[in-house]
């Protein structure tokens, strides 16, 4: 689950995992790329509708 950290609206775009970041087991949970991309998402989502107004 997202903390509220992870959901408030970000003003820069979220930074891909470094290589070492990630195990590649996928057994972590929440795996990096995980935080990753629900990050990405929400910055996407955030400055889509500020480009709208």
């Amino acid at each position: 689950m997202l903390k509220n950290s992870e959901t408030q609206q970000p003003t820069t775009e979220p930074q891909k995992p470094k290589p070492d970041e990630c195990c590649g087991g996928g057994s972590c949970c929440p795996c990096v790329w995980d935080t990753y991309r629900a990050q990405r998402k929400a910055w996407l989502e955030v400055n889509e509708k500020l480009n709208k107004t």
